[in-house]
C-alpha cells in the first residue's frame, strides 16, 4: 500500500515532551532510509493504543515502486526496527497499512483477550502477559501486543455521603462540578465569521495541574453559600488502567499482531488458538476481532467450493461418458497436478493465500480438460474395437501434441506474473507460481497417470456393466429382414 505507521507509546503518563523528543527520533531514523518519500509525525495518539500524553506516531509515505525497485514495505519494515532498537525508553512497532479499510486500523491480525470469570484487573494483566510471552516464542508470530496497562497513576475520588447530605447537596452535583471544572461541559454554539463554533466550559489548565487546585472549587448548598468541594471529597493516589473495554460483555483487551516471515495470517491464527488452548487458564477466552474475524469465518469456505467444483465436474462428465465410474479416471488424475502448486509454493517461499486458493480452482477446470480429452478419444477407440490398452495409449498419444503445446503455451503466458514486482507483486506471484506448478506437473506426470486410470475404470465399467461388444463389431452384425407379408388373394 506504500503506507506505514510507527507507532510509539512510552511509560504511563509521560509527557508531551518525552513523547515528542522519542518521535522526533523515530523521524530521523526514518529520513535516513532512502526508500522513504514523506513524513508525517503526530503526537497524543496512534492507531494501536489511541489518545494520550504518551503515545505518539510517524505515518511514513514510500516512494513510488519505480524509484524503490526491489524493496517492499517488510524491507523498510525490519530497516526501521534496526534503525530505532537502541530507544530503550518507548515501545515502537511499524505495521503496514490494512489491507482492506474497515476490517481493523493496521494490518495482521487482532482478536479480544477476555475475562470470563470476574478476576481482578492485576489477575487479567498477568495472565495476558503470559500469554504475549509464550506467543512471542513462537516463530508464525512477528510481534503480538496490546495497549491495556494497569500501571498508569490516577487519584481514586472518595465522596462524604454524609457531609453532602447534611449540606443539602447530591452526589450527582458535586460529581456534576467535578466534570465541568476538569472535564469539561458542551454549553452552546455561536456563530463568527461564517463558521460555528463551541462554547465549552472548564478550569484553566494551571487550575487543573495539581490536586490543589480542588481547593479552588466551590459548589452551592441548600443555603445558597458557597463551600469549597474538598469538605466533600478526599483525593488518594492508585494506579489503574487508562480505560476499561468490553467485548461480548466481557471484560477485554485487545491484541494486536503480525505473522513472521514466511508464514500466512492464517498459520498465524492457527497458532493462536494452539497457544490460548495450552495457556489460558480456566475463566479466561477469546474472540477474532476486525479481519481475523471475518478471515476465520469464511476459511473453511474454501473447502466447500473445492467439493462444490468437483462434484459439477463429475456430474458433467457423467453426461459425457454416459457413466458413473469413468469420470473417475479424470478426477482422480487432477490431484497430481495440484500438487505442482504446493511444491512451486513451497521453492518460491509463497504462503497460502487466497490468490493460490484461486488459481486452485482455475487449474481444476484447467488440468480436467486434458484428462477429459485423452479419455474421450480412448473411449471412442475402445467403441472401434480397440483392447482397453491399446486404446488408452493410443488416446494419450492422439492428444499429447496439443495438450503440450496448449499447456506451454498457458505457462509461458502466465511466467511473467511469477517475477512481478510493484504494486500487487504479491497476489501476482502467488497466481503465477501456482497456476505454473500445477500445469507443469500436469503436463509431467499427468499425461502417464491419465491412461492407467482410464485402464483401471474402464475395466471395472465393463465388469460391472457386462462385456459389451464394441460398436464396430455392432455394425458388421448382419441387420434383421424385414418381416414380408402377402397380399390376399
Amino acid at each position: 500500500m506504500g503506507t506505514i505507521y510507527v507507532n510509539v507509546s512510552l511509560p504511563p503518563a509521560s509527557s508531551l515532551e518525552r513523547t515528542d523528543a522519542v518521535t522526533a527520533e523515530v523521524e530521523d531514523v526514518a529520513r535516513g532510509i532512502p526508500e522513504v518519500g514523506s513524513i508525517l509525525r503526530m503526537i497524543g495518539q496512534n492507531m494501536i493504543d489511541g489518545s494520550g500524553s504518551s503515545y505518539g506516531q510517524v505515518i511514513i509515505r514510500l516512494k513510488d515502486w519505480k524509484e524503490r525497485k526491489g524493496v517492499t514495505n517488510i524491507d523498510v519494515i525490519n530497516k526501521l526496527m534496526v534503525g530505532t532498537a537502541h530507544i530503550r525508553n518507548a515501545k515502537i512497532v511499524p505495521l503496514s497499512q490494512p489491507t482492506i479499510s474497515g476490517f481493523g486500523s493496521t494490518s495482521g491480525f487482532s482478536f479480544e483477550l477476555q475475562d470470563k470469570g470476574g478476576h481482578t484487573i492485576p489477575e487479567f494483566y498477568k495472565v495476558a502477559q503470559d500469554f504475549l510471552a509464550a506467543l512471542a516464542d513462537r516463530p508464525e508470530i512477528r510481534y503480538a501486543s496490546t495497549s491495556f496497562n494497569p500501571n498508569f497513576p490516577q487519584y481514586l475520588m472518595s465522596l462524604n455521603v454524609p457531609k453532602i447530605k447534611e449540606a443539602g447537596m447530591t452526589v450527582n452535583g458535586i460529581m456534576s462540578a467535578m466534570q465541568v471544572y476538569y472535564g469539561g461541559y458542551y454549553a452552546s454554539n455561536f456563530n463568527q465569521f461564517g463558521k460555528q463554533y463551541r462554547v465549552m466550559i472548564q478550569a484553566d489548565s494551571t487550575y487543573r495541574a495539581n490536586v490543589d487546585g480542588l481547593s479552588k472549587v466551590f459548589v452551592k448548598g441548600s443555603n445558597n453559600q458557597m463551600a469549597p468541594i474538598t469538605e466533600f471529597v478526599t483525593m488518594a493516589r492508585s494506579y489503574g488502567p487508562e480505560s476499561l473495554s468490553r467485548f461480548n460483555l466481557y471484560t477485554s483487551m485487545t491484541i494486536k499482531g503480525s505473522p513472521g516471515d514466511g508464514y500466512s495470517s492464517g498459520e498465524a491464527l492457527s497458532t493462536i488458538k494452539e497457544v490460548a488452548d495450552n495457556m489460558l487458564p480456566a475463566g479466561y477466552g477469546y474472540e477474532f476481532s476486525g479481519i481475523s474475524r471475518e478471515e476465520q469465518s469464511s476459511s473453511s469456505q474454501m473447502v466447500y467450493i473445492l467439493l462444490l467444483s468437483l462434484i459439477f465436474v463429475y456430474l458433467l462428465l457423467c453426461a459425457l461418458y454416459d457413466s458413473y465410474l469413468l469420470p473417475f479416471a479424470v478426477l482422480l488424475s487432477l490431484p497430481v497436478g495440484l500438487c505442482g502448486i504446493f511444491v512451486f509454493a513451497k521453492i518460491f517461499d509463497i504462503d497460502n493465500n487466497i490468490y493460490m486458493q484461486i488459481s486452485m480452482i482455475m487449474l481444476i477446470g484447467l488440468l480436467a480438460k486434458n484428462a477429459i480429452l485423452i479419455v474421450h478419444y480412448a473411449k471412442a477407440r475402445r467403441q472401434k474395437g480397440m483392447s482397453i490398452l491399446e486404446a488408452a495409449v493410443d488416446g494419450a498419444k492422439a492428444r499429447f501434441r496439443p495438450i503440450l503445446m496448449t499447456s506451454l503455451a498457458f505457462i509461458f503466458g502466465i511466467m511473467p506474473l511469477m517475477f512481478a514486482t510493484g504494486a500487487g507483486a504479491n497476489g501476482n506471484r502467488s497466481i503465477g507460481v501456482s497456476a505454473v506448478g500445477g500445469m507443469l506437473f500436469g503436463i509431467l506426470f499427468g499425461i502417464l497417470i491419465i491412461p492407467a486410470l482410464y485402464v483401471i475404470f474402464q475395466g471395472i465399467a465393463e465388469k460391472i456393466g457386462g462385456n459389451k461388444q464394441p460398436l464396430q463389431q455392432l455394425q458388421q452384425l448382419q441387420p434383421l429382414q424385414p418381416l414380408q407379408l402377402s397380399q390376399p388373394s
